[in-house]
């Protein structure tokens, strides 16, 4: 996923997803924030509600497309053709039960044809029997498309929902985060970038502390300087450069979160590749070299007296870790492995808050499905961590009613770990939730441009003052 959130936010298309609504349906509490009258379409934008799915021909998840402008903002009055492009074994029908004109292009490329009316349409795509990947893209002219990959599973994985005794809120409470990844930094000041606040020079870390961040979140990957990692000889985000970078997080004051991406490259919910040294080991073998790897960066870390007060096992790990044997098509085994890597943590300091990190900001079902299979087959852990890009996962109505649902299903502290536009919205979501289950956010990447609070010469920009107001609203006590 990171890599496609490269790639829009870098031509700063930031787009905000439409809400779950019908026809008629009453603006709902968060719609004037992304949503509005008229506007000029430049991006499609759709959401799959579920993209783990049963291969059993009968499960169903729900497929709201839109359209926004450059600003991201959801178009109410937008009409529109669409052509949608499924590749692997589904289909797809109108809410209503009614069925989709097939067209087939000359080059023999078959996709459906739709029309988006006031604003939106809504379809549902059913799994077929094939337990495989499954490819939606979303068309409209010139507009930029929208795209989702769907994992369908074995119809006969053993689903589990969790007893009473395992579902209950964690003994360590978690502080209030107001973060940063900005894993980022030694390759931007390597390529000579200076970060600036009000005319003046600053290491950019003092400048996030001096608008309310507490927070540094960290990424790590197991070999980052392989010949297909991350950072090719350099190493970029390898143990290394992660320890520099907690050493200058704790000089400035603030917390360490710290990500386990357990791969030599990005691991996100398409793409959860094993390092190249782990390949050829068996499961076992994979679980305890899991286990064992965690705990030596957690001793590393402690050596040089950078304590991490939090650890994510795994990055939007909602389709599973170290494919296949991690992939979610094995539940079991995924929680084996996750509960290894919570092993290898509190083997050293069990003080340590573990955060498991899903994807799913507005997507109820697929995150209830998650997380009764993952508490029910032992895994434990302290903190619920989401990403919440519109683009793909539902609007701030969804993420709301998630965050609730969430909340008072499994009494997890939660946080909206990766984020990128809504900053203010979010963190009054966040700190909306009952019982003080609402612990804060870590927006992603923000010393990029594409971030929105510097510009291409590190210069930071007044909208970094939202973030004043956010620490005396909810971070000032």
């Amino acid at each position: 996923m990171k890599g496609k959130v490269l790639l829009l936010l870098s031509i700063c298309i930031l787009v905000v997803q439409c809400r779950t609504e019908t026809k008629k349906a009453e603006p709902t509490t968060w719609s004037s924030f992304y949503q509005a009258d008229t506007g000029t379409p430049a991006t499609v934008v759709m959401t799959a509600y579920k993209t783990t799915m049963l291969a059993d021909g009968m499960d169903e998840t729900l497929l709201r497309i839109c359209l926004a402008d450059r600003k991201g903002t959801e178009i109410r009055s937008a009409n529109r053709s669409i052509e949608i492009f499924v590749d692997g074994d589904a289909r797809i029908r109108k809410e209503n039960g009614d069925t989709l004109e097939y067209q087939v292009t000359t080059e023999g490329n078959g996709h459906y044809l739709s029309e988006i009316v006031n604003g939106y349409e809504r379809l549902i795509l059913t799994a077929g029997t094939t337990p495989d990947r499954i490819k939606v893209e979303v068309k409209a002219d010139t507009l930029w498309p929208a795209s989702h990959e769907i994992h369908t599973i074995p119809a006969d994985v053993v689903l589990l929902t969790p007893s009473e005794d395992q579902v209950s809120r964690s003994s360590k409470t978690m502080f209030n985060m107001l973060g940063a990844d900005i894993s980022f930094l030694p390759q931007f000041e390597d390529r000579g970038m200076k970060f600036y606040d009000n005319n003046e020079e600053k290491d950019a870390i003092v400048i996030l502390a001096d608008h309310g961040f507490n927070t540094i979140r960290l990424r790590i990957f197991v070999n980052p300087e392989n010949e297909n990692g991350y950072a090719p000889e350099t190493g970029y985000c390898g143990l290394e450069y992660t320890s520099m970078m907690a050493k200058r997080a704790k000089e400035a004051g603030m917390k360490l979160l710290l990500n386990f991406h357990y791969s030599d490259y990005w691991a996100d919910p398409q793409q959860q590749n094993k390092p190249l040294a782990w390949k050829d080991l068996d499961f076992e073998s994979l679980t305890l070299m899991l286990k064992d790897y965690t705990r030596d960066v957690i001793l590393h870390l402690k050596d040089q007296g950078t304590m991490p007060e939090m650890v994510q096992i795994g990055n939007e790990i909602n389709h599973g870790l170290l494919w296949p044997e991690g992939h979610i098509s094995n539940p079991d085994n995924l929680a084996g492995l996750l509960k290894a890597g919570v092993e290898g943590v509190r083997e050293v300091d069990p003080s340590i808050l573990i955060m498991m990190h899903i994807a799913l900001g507005g997507q109820n079902d697929e995150a209830v499905f998650w997380l009764d299979n993952m508490i029910a087959r032992g895994v434990d852990f302290d903190v619920l961590g989401l990403s919440y890009y519109p683009r793909w996962h539902g609007t701030l109505d969804d993420l709301n009613n998630n965050l609730h649902d969430l909340v008072k299903r499994y009494k997890k502290d939660v946080n909206v770990v990766e984020y990128s536009q809504f900053e203010k919205e979010l963190h009054d979501i966040v700190f909306s939730l009952p019982e003080n289950f609402g612990k804060g956010t870590c927006i992603w990447e923000p010393l990029s441009f594409w971030g929105g609070l510097f510009d291409r010469d590190g210069v930071a920009l007044e909208t970094i003052s939202v973030y004043d107001t956010i620490r005396d609203t909810y971070y000032s006590n």
